[in-house]
């Protein structure tokens, strides 16, 4: 969140840039509750239940009962954030793989997609995927920044690819031939707010209305007009967290 803005604030702001849907993602369960309120507040706006991998694992416990408890709520539409991170955790990082294992048999029980974070750790995300069967609710690979091959595979999986403003950035241009590639139907675009600004806002704070430059960016790689880029991946969003258009 922008710093001394108000969610009203921000949402009217992207709503200027054409953003119709929000999905503000837990990153922790202290901070869930009101993750999920501002969700209750707001139609277009939705939540997720999770704990991101950089979480530290020091009296913190994560069960599937938990997760799903928290996960039965109308407006959470997603488990996560969660997966694996090898850039920012090191060490034994079992409890790391035990946490995603967990996030992803919650997701099963309760039938609701996964939102995975997928840094330096490609492989072995894809393994613990397959391992679990995380076929079986798919979800989004978020801010997707790895390679074509490791795109694929999580497609074949039935994940989505979803950039960030990272695909902006002019020496993003590996990722920009993933951009290229991936199908239409299986492709999200997002902010990671408060992180990753997209060009022109680059090391600003990031804001659910600046996904309009990441659109734009890809409509421009791909030569498609941001209309229908903006279309596409509406309907994406919808038809993956199972949201009536």
């Amino acid at each position: 969140m922008v710093k001394h803005t108000t969610p009203d604030t921000l949402i009217a702001n992207a709503k200027t840039q054409g953003v119709d849907y929000f999905l503000n993602v837990a990153v922790d369960l202290e901070h869930f509750p009101i993750v999920r309120s501002i969700a209750e507040q707001f139609d277009n706006v939705f939540a997720s239940a999770g704990i991101h991998p950089n979480t530290s694992p020091h009296h913190l416990t994560c069960e599937v009962h938990t997760l799903t408890t928290l996960a039965n709520h109308p407006k959470v539409i997603a488990i996560g954030e969660t997966g694996l991170d090898y850039y920012r955790s090191h060490g034994d990082l079992t409890w790391q793989h035990e946490r995603f294992r967990t996030h992803i048999q919650a997701a099963k029980q309760i039938g609701k997609p996964l939102i995975i974070h997928s840094r330096e750790a490609a492989s072995d995300t894809l393994q613990i995927l397959r391992e679990e069967e995380a076929a079986q609710v798919g979800g989004v690979m978020h801010c997707f920044v790895d390679d074509w091959e490791t795109a694929r595979q999580a497609m074949e999986l039935g994940f989505y690819i979803s950039f960030s403003g990272i695909v902006t950035f002019k020496t993003a241009t590996a990722l920009q031939e993933v951009a290229k590639k991936v199908p239409l139907d299986r492709m999200l675009v997002e902010t990671d707010s408060p992180y990753l600004a997209p060009v022109p806002h680059r090391g600003q704070t990031n804001q659910p209305a600046y996904v309009r430059h990441v659109a734009e960016c890809i409509a421009k790689l791909r030569h498609e007009s941001l209309d229908t880029l903006a279309q596409v991946t509406t309907e994406n969003f919808c038809r993956l967290f199972k949201l009536a258009v």
